[in-house]
């Protein structure tokens, strides 16, 4: 691969797509698998099923307004092309590859990735949040967030409207953007270890077993605080164990209101599959990738996520690992 090559992206056409269905169960369901498990975790809980709310209202500030349409889970790369040493030529264009998944029309993207290094000249999180029409064109609402300065700042930027690029690894929800029934999810003062898609994730894995279940959206932190980290520029030594990436990663502690956007399924389902993964962006100048909160006694959770009725691995690694899955 020449240097130009390596400073843009891979060529999309030669990159390696798996899919596998997923189980689809009725929403209806859906709902009282997760309302038990976060009764368990949370000292106030209510899950519906309804119309989507528009999210490209200021609130949320989504590109689209649903999450309908063609419902589907795309995880590219992962982990191992960052750990131990950094795949630096891992550079993907998501615009080619969701339109190669979803075929004609609308494509909505939502999620969490590593951001395109080569506009930030550093490692970055990518906050993936875009649509790709009909004619191909691109609307972007994505950020980046990246560590700046001595101090170490956390600093959120809006990544370039014609840019269409993640690095490394990324998980997408993706839809038509169109109107539908989604799970609303509301949960007030956690009481238990789990986070909150932690607990969501364990409760249907627990109820559907070996059947693979996957969801995608976005949720609000809407009061209180959460850890999340913040990659630095590449580590220039190998990074082998998660002491060592916890060493080397920058944690926050970041006030609300948050907007988490991403993926969660319930097994790896023989794709090597990262089981959950948000990042989340303000309206401020945080943004980065949520572990949990910090504030249990006043935390509050709004969620709206579909049901995924496909996976689509991309370029999976050969030599995997398990290291920085959290």
């Amino acid at each position: 691969m020449s240097q130009k090559q390596t400073q843009n992206q891979l060529e999309t056409e030669q990159l390696l797509f798996e899919e596998k269905p997923l189980h689809v169960p009725p929403l209806p369901e859906l709902q009282n698998v997760i309302q038990g498990a976060l009764r368990g975790n949370f000292a106030q809980v209510e899950v519906s099923v309804g119309a989507c709310p528009d999210l490209k209202a200021p609130r949320f500030g989504l590109v689209e307004s649903g999450l309908g349409g063609r419902p589907t889970l795309l995880e590219a790369g992962g982990p191992p092309f960052l750990l131990p040493n950094v795949h630096r030529e891992k550079l993907y264009n998501i615009k080619e590859i969701t339109r190669k998944i979803q075929g004609p029309g609308k494509v909505f993207a939502v999620g969490a990735g590593a951001g395109p290094w080569p506009i930030r000249s550093s490692n970055c999180e990518g906050i993936f949040n875009l649509s790709v029409s009909e004619g191909d064109e691109l609307t972007n609402g994505s950020y980046t967030a990246t560590v700046r300065g001595e101090q170490e700042v956390c600093v959120l930027e809006k990544i370039p409207h014609t840019e269409p690029r993640c690095a490394l690894l990324l998980n997408l929800f993706l839809s038509q953007g169109a109107p539908g029934q989604v799970l609303k999810i509301s949960a007030k003062q956690r009481t238990g270890e789990h986070n909150f898609i932690e607990c969501i994730r364990k409760g249907l894995e627990d109820h559907y077993g070996d059947r693979v279940v996957g969801l995608g959206g976005i949720f609000l932190i809407k009061k209180g605080a959460v850890h999340q980290h913040v990659m630095p520029d590449f580590s220039s030594t190998p990074i082998h164990t998660d002491e060592e990436l916890n060493e080397w990663l920058k944690f926050y502690d970041m006030p609300a209101q948050l907007n988490a956007v991403g993926t969660l399924v319930t097994k790896e389902h023989g794709l090597d599959l990262r089981l959950q993964h948000f990042h989340s962006f303000s309206f401020s100048n945080w943004g980065g990738h949520y572990h949990y909160d910090t504030t249990p006694d006043i935390v509050e959770y709004e969620a709206y996520l579909n049901v995924a009725e496909r996976v689509v691995r991309v370029d999976k690694p050969l030599s995997t690992h398990k290291v920085g899955r959290d």
